[in-house]
């Protein structure tokens, strides 16, 4: 992830109004944009699959199923992001204002690229705990066999349940 020239900081209004008329998508914590670089196949792939899964298994519930290039906005946070894959099932994200950002998942999948594995488990996830709504975080590695399932017990507290 890369930094984009923000001087001054944006707040999150002039972010999304600045990136309506980027060709490529960024992400947004606390002022600054970062850049997002693209994904390999192999990323696609797995995002894609789990994407499927997940319609399929919560077709008839209340619940939607976001890929790639919907936007997260994590306002305690002040932070955006575009995660692989995430879920909602909140009926403020079914809002005419939700067309463009989400706010409310339940569950958000990242799969870890060569580039981000630190960022991903460290800061991103911080910045996700941080959302109310959200009851598990799926951390998938594409270059082995490897998930982790983080899962918000009844205390509150984040439990990794290794897949």
């Amino acid at each position: 992830m890369s930094g984009v020239l923000t001087d001054p900081p944006l707040t999150f209004e002039a972010y999304t109004t600045w990136e309506a008329g980027q060709a490529e998508r960024h992400e947004f914590i606390r002022g600054e944009v970062f850049a997002m670089t693209g994904a390999r196949a192999t990323h696609n792939t797995i995002a894609g699959t789990v994407f499927a899964l997940l319609r399929d298994a919560l077709r008839g519930s209340p619940c939607r199923v976001f890929i790639a290039d919907m936007k997260l906005h994590v306002a305690l946070a002040d932070a955006a992001f575009y995660p692989d894959v995430f879920v909602s099932s909140d009926p403020r994200d079914r809002s005419a204002d939700a067309e463009l950002v989400q706010r409310h998942p339940n569950l958000v999948v990242e799969v870890l690229s060569d580039s981000t594995p630190a960022f991903d488990r460290g800061r991103k996830f911080e910045v996700y705990r941080s959302i109310d709504s959200l009851q598990a975080h799926l951390l998938i590695e594409q270059y082995r066999i490897h998930a982790d399932l983080f899962l918000r017990n009844a205390e509150g507290l984040w439990v990794l349940n290794p897949a």
